[in-house]
C-alpha cells in the first residue's frame, strides 16, 4: 500500500510506536481490538473460525469483486461505470471519462477492504503486482483531489 507508518497510525487510531514495534517484531502483547483496528485499515480482517466451518460458497456463487465495486461506484449516477472501466482505471492509472465521477466515488466512499478485494481481484487475473495496483490506484485518487488518508 506504499502507507508510512505515521499515516498507518493516524488511519488506524494507534500510536506509531505500536505500529512500529508490530513492523519490527518487538511488540509483547497486542490485543484483539488493536489488531482489528489495524487489519481493518489496510482492507483485512480477523476473523475467529467456529467449531463447525460453514460450508464454503463457491466461486461462482460469490461476485467478483470489480463487479461489486461497480455497483458500488453507480449508486448515485446516470451513467454506469462497469468492472472494465475500474480495471483500465488501476492498471493504466488513467480513468475513462465516461466513469470519471463514479471512480472518484469509489475511491472516496468505498470500504478499504472492498478496495483490497479489487486490488487482489486485479493482481490475480492481470499478474501486475498489488503494489503496482495500489500506486496506480494512489496516483488517480490524486489526480481526482480524493481526500481519504489512505491516498495521501
Amino acid at each position: 500500500m506504499g502507507l508510512t507508518q505515521a499515516a498507518l497510525a493516524r488511519i488506524s487510531g494507534l500510536s506509531r510506536s505500536t505500529v512500529n514495534s508490530l513492523e519490527n517484531g518487538s511488540i509483547r502483547d497486542l490485543s484483539v481490538n488493536r489488531a482489528h483496528k489495524l487489519l481493518e485499515a489496510i482492507g483485512l480482517s480477523l476473523s475467529i473460525p467456529e467449531v463447525r466451518p460453514r460450508i464454503k460458497q463457491s466461486a461462482v456463487a460469490r461476485s467478483a469483486a470489480l463487479e461489486v465495486a461497480a455497483r458500488t461506484a453507480n449508486v448515485s449516477y446516470k451513467t454506469q461505470a462497469t468492472g472494465e472501466h475500474i480495471r483500465t482505471a488501476l492498471l493504466k492509472a488513467e480513468v475513462p471519462s465516461a466513469a470519471f465521477a463514479n471512480v472518484r466515488a469509489l475511491l472516496e466512499e468505498a470500504p478499504v477492504s472492498m478496495l483490497a478485494r479489487v486490488v487482489e481481484q486485479i493482481h490475480a487475473e492481470s499478474k501486475t503486482s498489488r503494489a503496482d495496483v495500489w500506486k496506480n490506484m494512489r496516483a488517480v485518487a490524486q489526480r481526482m483531489h480524493v481526500q481519504r488518508d489512505i491516498f495521501q
